[in-house]
Order: C-alpha cells, then sequence, then structure tokens
C-alpha cells in the first residue's frame, strides 16, 4: 500500500495554515468556501428567476456562479448536457448534433464527477465517465457544477462536481402536478421530435410523495462524409486516398422514472425517505455507406494517386457496409436516507444501491473487392464530389451495378455492467474555534463497485450466400445536404439483418478473454473540515482522505493494488464591500483510471513479449488547483463576475507504446521487459483559464430609461478562455483532450408577464478529442450553435391548471461538425444533421 499526496501538497498546506492565521489576526485577510457551483433555480419570469439565483449565489458561505432557473424550464434543451452547456466554463461534446458529453472547464470527460441528490454513481460508458444525454431536463429540481469542490465532495473530480437534485414532495404543499406535451420535425429527414412528461406530488405536515416521468424521442436523418487526406510534402496539395459516403437513420429517445416518499416527524428537524430513478438513453442507428479507395485502387494498377483538389483514376476499389445497430446505457439507483439529531450534532444517513448497464451491439454486412472507375473534386472538403464509372472507362455506372467479390458478416459488441453499493454518514455541529463561530463538519462513506462486461469486440462471421442484399435496395434516394454526386440509394436494413439472422439461427458474438472487464473497487473516505465565520466573510478548511482497493481479473492473471491520497483544501471568502465578494480557493483531487483502462485483459504474445490492451497498473492522475473570482452584485437581478483558476495535474492517462514488467501479465515473465500498447501515465500536465460571466437585466443599470415596454430586456453571456497541455513518455506535448482555447455563451431575451422570448448563442473553438497515439491528433473544429425559444402564458386556466405554450427552434444556423486530423486542411469527418423544431404546451396544478 502506498500514501500519496496530490501535487503541490505543500502550497496546499500552506493555504490552510495562512487561513488558520486569519482566524487569529484582526486584520481580513482571506475567507470562504470551497465550492464553485452553477446553481439553476426555478421561477417566473425570467427576472424572478434570475433574482432568486443571485440572491441565493450572494448569501451562500460556498463560491457560486449562477444561472437563472430558465436554463433548464424556457431553454430548448432536451437533456442535461444541454442545460450545462450554457454555464459559463463547460462545453458540449455532440454527437449527431445531440449533446452527450461535458467538457468541464475544458478537461477531459473522466475529470468529472456526477452524483444524484449528492450520491455519486458510477459512470454507464466505461465507470468513470458521465453521459448525460441519458437524463432529460424535465425531471430535475436543480443543477449544482460545483467547480472547485470541498473535503464533503467525492475526490475524484479534478475539474467539477455535479449533482443533480431531484423534486422533493415538500416543495409545495397540498397536491401539485406538472405536465409537459411537445411535437415537432427534425428538417433533415423530417423525422418527428416528441417530448412527455409528469410530474405528481403531494405533501402535508408530516408525510409528502412524488412521482414523475419522461420521455424524450428524435428521428432523424445524418448525413456523413468521411475522408483519409494527406498533404504532399513536393508539392504542398493534397492527396486523396479514401472517402467515405454516409447516411444514418436515427431513432433515440430517454425515458426517465422516479419518486420520493418521505415523513417528517412534527416538531423536530428529523426526516425519513426513500427515493428511485431510473433513466435510460436508446439509439437504434441504421446506416448506409460506400467507401472508394483510390489509394488502393491506383496500387492495385501499379500507378501514382492524383495529388491535387480533383481528378479521374481508371480503378478504385469499392466496398459497402450496412447495419442496424443499438446503443443504449441505462442507471437504476435507489436511496434509502434518514435525517436526525444527537445530541449537539446533525446527521445525514444514506444507504444507496446503483446499477447501470451500457451495451453496444452492431451487426454489419461487409461487402469488398467492389471495382469502379471514378473522379472526384474535394476543392470544397465539406463537400466531396465523386461520380462513378465502369471501371477502366468513362461510362456511368450506378452503385447497384457494382460487383463485390465477397461479403463478410461483422458483428461490434460491447457491455459493462456496473453494481454500486455505497454507506455515507455525514455529520455537523456547532463549535468554538479560536474563540468565533464555527462549523465543524466530518463524514465516512463506503463505496464497494463490481464491473462485468467486456470491450469492443469485433468477430468477423461468414455471411449467407443465400441472402441476396441487392433485392433489399429500395431505390429511394438519400435525404442529404450534400450533393449525392454517387447516386446512393437506401436498403432496406431491418429486412437484410432478419434474412440474416434466419439463415443463421441467430446474431451474436462472444467476447475473446482479451476484451473481458473485470473490476472490483473498494473505495473508502473519511473527511473532516470546518467553516469559521467572520465580520468580513469566512474561512472553509479541511481534508479528504481516500483509500482504493481495486483488482483486475485477466485470462492469464490478476493484479490488485491499493493506494491512499490524502486531499487537502482550503477556501475563503472576504466581503470587500456589500455587493463586492472576493473569493478564493485550493484544492486537490485525483482521477481513477476508466474500467477499460484499467482491464487486465489484452493481447498477450510470449514469443513477441508484447502486449496490447488494458493496464491495471495505470495510476490515478493527481491535481491541485487554485481559483480565485471576483463578484459584482447590481440591483437585485444582474451580476458581474470574472475568475481565474489553474489546475496542476500528473499521471496524465493516455494511450501510446511503452516498456512495461511482463509479469503484469504473465507471472513467468516477471522481471521481462515487454513492450506494451495501450494506456499509460505520462509526465505532467496544466491547465489554466479565466471566465468573465454577465447577468444583465437592463432595467438595473438604466431604471429610467427602461421604462414601458422595454423593462423586460434583458442580457446574459460568458466567456472562457483556456489553455492545456500535457507531456507524453515519448515527450511529445499535447492539449489535454476536450480543451477549447474560447468558449462562450451569449444570449438575449425580452419578457413581459405573458410572453417570454430568449436567443441563444453558443460557440467553442477547435479542441483536441483523442491522443490514441503519440504521431497522431485529432480534433473537432470550432462549433456554433443558436437556438431560439417562445413562451407564452394563457390568461386563462383549464381544470384548475395554469396553461402556457411554446415553440423552440434548435440549431437555428444550421450548424455542421467537422473534425481533422492534424491541421484543418485535412478532415477526416464532415457531419450535417440539419435544424429541428418542437411546440408543445405546459400545464401546471
Amino acid at each position: 500500500m502506498s500514501i500519496k499526496f496530490t501535487p503541490k501538497r505543500k502550497l496546499v498546506s500552506a493555504l490552510i495554515a495562512a487561513s488558520i492565521g486569519a482566524a487569529v489576526s484582526p486584520a481580513p485577510v482571506l475567507a470562504q468556501d470551497s465550492q464553485i457551483t452553477e446553481v439553476v433555480t426555478f421561477g417566473s419570469p425570467i427576472r424572478d428567476s434570475q433574482k432568486a439565483a443571485i440572491e441565493e449565489k450572494r448569501n451562500a458561505d460556498n463560491y457560486l456562479d449562477v444561472v437563472s432557473a430558465d436554463t433548464i424550464g424556457r431553454f430548448p434543451d432536451q437533456n442535461l448536457a444541454d442545460s450545462l452547456g450554457r454555464m459559463p466554463g463547460l462545453a458540449i461534446e455532440r454527437d449527431q448534433g445531440q449533446a452527450r458529453y461535458i467538457n468541464f472547464r475544458g478537461a477531459p470527460f473522466r475529470y468529472t464527477s456526477l452524483a444524484i441528490d449528492g450520491l455519486t454513481i458510477p459512470g454507464a460508458e466505461n465507470g468513470r465517465v458521465p453521459r448525460f444525454d441519458a437524463f432529460p431536463a424535465v425531471i430535475t429540481r436543480r443543477i449544482s457544477a460545483n467547480k472547485a469542490i470541498t473535503p464533503a465532495m467525492p475526490g475524484e473530480a479534478v475539474s467539477g462536481f455535479i449533482n443533480i437534485e431531484s423534486f422533493n414532495p415538500f416543495d409545495s404543499e397540498g397536491w401539485s402536478a406538472s405536465s409537459d406535451i411537445g411535437t415537432g420535425r427534425q428538417e433533415l429527414g423530417e423525422g418527428d421530435v416528441a417530448r412527455y412528461s409528469l410530474r405528481l406530488s403531494w405533501s402535508d405536515e408530516n408525510f409528502g410523495f412524488s412521482v414523475f416521468g419522461s420521455h424524450n424521442s428524435r428521428e432523424q436523418v445524418t448525413d456523413n462524409r468521411e475522408y483519409d487526406l494527406e498533404v504532399d510534402p513536393a508539392s504542398n496539395a493534397l492527396l486523396l486516398n479514401d472517402v467515405d459516403f454516409r447516411s444514418y437513420f436515427v431513432d433515440r429517445e430517454d425515458n426517465a422514472w422516479g419518486g420520493r416518499l418521505e415523513y417528517r416527524p412534527s416538531d423536530s428537524m428529523n426526516r425519513y425517505f426513500f427515493s428511485t430513478l431510473y433513466s435510460e438513453f436508446i439509439d437504434e442507428e441504421e446506416r448506409n455507406q460506400h467507401v472508394f479507395d483510390f489509394a488502393g485502387g491506383a496500387g492495385a494498377a501499379g500507378t501514382d494517386r492524383i495529388v491535387g483538389d480533383s481528378g479521374y483514376q481508371p480503378l478504385v476499389l469499392a466496398s459497402r457496409y450496412l447495419q442496424k445497430g443499438q446503443y443504449n446505457n441505462s442507471a437504476l439507483t435507489n436511496t434509502l436516507g434518514a435525517d436526525f439529531t444527537v445530541g449537539d450534532w446533525f446527521m445525514e444517513a444514506r444507504v444507496n444501491q446503483t446499477k447501470t448497464e451500457n451495451n453496444t451491439f452492431l451487426p454489419i454486412p461487409l461487402s469488398v473487392g467492389g471495382a469502379t472507375s471514378a473522379s472526384f473534386d474535394i476543392s470544397d472538403v465539406e463537400n466531396p464530389i465523386v461520380n462513378v464509372f465502369a471501371p477502366f472507362s468513362n461510362t456511368p455506372m450506378a452503385l447497384a451495378n457494382i460487383n463485390y467479390a465477397a461479403t463478410l458478416g461483422i458483428v461490434v459488441d460491447s457491455n459493462l455492467d456496473i453494481d454500486a453499493n455505497k454507506i455515507k454518514l455525514d455529520a455537523e455541529r456547532n463549535i468554538n474555534l479560536f474563540n468565533r463561530n464555527s462549523m465543524l463538519a466530518v463524514g465516512i462513506e463506503h463505496d464497494v463497485r463490481e464491473g462485468r462486461g467486456n470491450g469492443f469486440t469485433t468477430a468477423q462471421k461468414a455471411f449467407p450466400q443465400s441472402v441476396n442484399i441487392g433485392a433489399f435496395n429500395t431505390g429511394a434516394a438519400w435525404m442529404t445536404d450534400f450533393t449525392n454526386s454517387i447516386g446512393g440509394t437506401y436498403y432496406d436494413n431491418a429486412g437484410v439483418f432478419q434474412a440474416w439472422s434466419d439463415a443463421t439461427g441467430g446474431i451474436s458474438v462472444t467476447a475473446p478473454a482479451n476484451q473481458v472487464v473485470a473490476i472490483d473497487e473498494d473505495i473508502t473516505a473519511v473527511y473532516a473540515m470546518t467553516t469559521t465565520d467572520f465580520a468580513w466573510g469566512n474561512i472553509v478548511a479541511g481534508a479528504r482522505v481516500e483509500r482504493t482497493d481495486y483488482s483486475s481479473e485477466g485470462p492469464l492473471a490478476s493484479y490488485s493494488d491499493d493506494f491512499v491520497h490524502a486531499l487537502p483544501s482550503v477556501h475563503v471568502n472576504i466581503d470587500l464591500r456589500d455587493n463586492v465578494k472576493l473569493r478564493l480557493a485550493g484544492t486537490t483531487a485525483i482521477s481513477r483510471p476508466t474500467y477499460n483502462e484499467w482491464r487486465a485483459s489484452a493481447i498477450v504474445s510470449p514469443v513477441d513479449q508484447a502486449v496490447n490492451g488494458g493496464n491495471p497498473s495505470l495510476e490515478p492522475e493527481e491535481a491541485m488547483g487554485l481559483d480565485a473570482s471576483l463578484e459584482w452584485y447590481y440591483g437585485d437581478a444582474s451580476l458581474i463576475s470574472l475568475g481565474a483558476f489553474h489546475r496542476d495535474i500528473d499521471n496524465v492517462i493516455y494511450a501510446d507504446t511503452s516498456r512495461i514488467d511482463g509479469g503484469i501479465y504473465l507471472p513467468s515473465a516477471a522481471g521481462q521487459s515487454w513492450t506494451y500498447t495501450g494506456f499509460i501515465n505520462g509526465d505532467s500536465g496544466s491547465l489554466t483559464g479565466t471566465e468573465f460571466n454577465l447577468i444583465a437585466q437592463v432595467s438595473d443599470f438604466a431604471p429610467d430609461l427602461m421604462n414601458g415596454a422595454l423593462n423586460g430586456l434583458g442580457f446574459n453571456a460568458n466567456i472562457t478562455l483556456l489553455d492545456s497541455e500535457f507531456t507524453t513518455e515519448g515527450g511529445n506535448r499535447f492539449s489535454l483532450p476536450g480543451t477549447s482555447e474560447t468558449i462562450y455563451n451569449t444570449s438575449v431575451y425580452y419578457e413581459t408577464s405573458r410572453l417570454s422570448l430568449r436567443l441563444n448563442y453558443q460557440f467553442r473553438d477547435d479542441w483536441l478529442s483523442t491522443t490514441e497515439n503519440d504521431a497522431m491528433a485529432e480534433y473537432w473544429a470550432a462549433q456554433k450553435r443558436l437556438d431560439l425559444s417562445a413562451k407564452y402564458d394563457l390568461p386563462w386556466q383549464m381544470a384548475g391548471a395554469d396553461l402556457s405554450v411554446y415553440l423552440n427552434v434548435n440549431n437555428l444556423n444550421d450548424a455542421v461538425d467537422v473534425r481533422y486530423a492534424g491541421t484543418a486542411r485535412t478532415p477526416n469527418q464532415v457531419e450535417r444533421y440539419g435544424r429541428y423544431y418542437m411546440a408543445g404546451i405546459r400545464a401546471n396544478f
């Protein structure tokens, strides 16, 4: 067992010492809590909700950046990633246009920890990375995105800790209900978009219950063009190796349900409750894909490749992929809780059980060995043109007439189930510290997790000769915003796969031993912290200690280890004026490897002394952070704040090739130096940024000019400037995955007593998508999104319900997503998905 202190521990210890010094010094030096929290509150209209949120921030002991209540209720957001992406410093990564992941302050996904009602849950995808497309926005009561963690929060939060707070039946007395019905259209493909939600609650002085359910669905067509491009070193012109034309039919939905039963005895602070929440994301995807291999055709014909943006080649190799696959993930979390007093202590006890599931199944008939001639024009890389001809001729040729040498049955499968059981006890009481009123908080938490599944498994099977794929060609042209120069038509993919399954008795694949994930993990944490009040502010200081015991089983051997991390932190707050606050924080945190990275299964070759796969000996990433913020509260619904932060990160995890002890995978090879290809720890990294946030109700700044019709005008804007870097074992430098140098959100809104209009613009510039090896980097190009929302409260009730109608338009600017390899000159993916529209009605009882 090893005990580790995070980097720059001496600096954090010095901050703690400084805070203690401040406690005994008469001069106002430092103060405040360690949290930087993004809070979403609820209210109407927009000004009232902003006022409530800002007031909460102003009076809080923790460090808050505020987003008004309508972030969820009034923006056209389908899931929590959309809502979080409007907060300062939080950027969205999308899949086919839909928000999925959060780059918290430009950091990798893994640096963010996710909790529901204060209890962390494992990331369904790989044990660590939270996905937010499974959580619809409408089921939440509040979202907090903590940017600098306190000892009471999980230590596994290098960039931040996001807490989803569910509805409580005691939020409103008696019966209460809220419903939302919406319908719309995806512009590309004319697919249906739908939203349904219902929440019902009741409470009296002692008992309360709530139930809720939600459903979102979206049908769309996604256009996709992918490349393998190079830059010719002699001429600096492009070289086209291959180009890939794809069209997807996508049917996505998320569903959620849950509830809470709570009892509060009279004349006490006690409460006892049971809560449950289930959420799932289902993605059914059909793919029609044609690949034209110019480099392979030139090699087969013994000719040189064409240099430049356009040309004709007499032999081009063609292949065809068809797919009807499914991706899904889910989380079920149940919590039994009790809040009670024991003497001078106030106690919070929680018992939680969470189960997550993540599954991918992609059967693909792959037809290979087709031959054509083709011309190409890639002068506009966002709209490639390829015209297909019969081999060695200029005679136009239909795709359906390409003869393929063989068809293979490819099956891709991946799954991971995680069972997690947690016991958590927190306690606090008032104490006297240095003759000051203080609050002492202590806690203990034990988390037991078991992960079982397999990484991505690809199996090649014989495709039945009795199935004639050509017979399933519908002849319907692709729905596309690109030029369909190849004449792509849709196949009846469902019919193809049913015929395949009938001919073979079912389609399945067994994961090989080198892909198996079998990880057991126990995490025990204890913490203590004090909050001490002064006339000028307060100080929060303390430490958290986390012990991790884990084992990873592989086909040849098992690996186990344990380690302890001591995570001190200090947070200070100074009231410079009645409406100006200065907040400072010094924190430490870790990020454990994902289950796929930590798996002991791999392809092991004793003859070659080589391993390719997981790395159970990976060390957690360790970080030290500093945060500062200056906040000016103007009027009662406006705020201007400026913040800065820095993170030093050791043991950055990335994919590469290195040397290891062969005994990790094969006990008899202990002491031998083997070649390992997979995940390793690099050298030091860093993440630095500044944030500016403006929430401005115009009437606060110009009350005399904004009477009458203009009184409801307002602006929100935030911008984050980021810089990150880490060094690989080989000495190369990359930015951290997810770091855009500039992220900003801005919106203008106008609101009367019944009408709300809001136009919102989001921007993030290029960011590194992956570090799959030490020589090549894949980037997302800059993304821009413009969304419009409108809401009108009807002047009458129906059956006692207040009614409002709304209209949302997402991706009003018809954004195009681009990825590139190395430089923007060589894109490897261009994707279009179009706008979508939704109109609906909300009712509140």
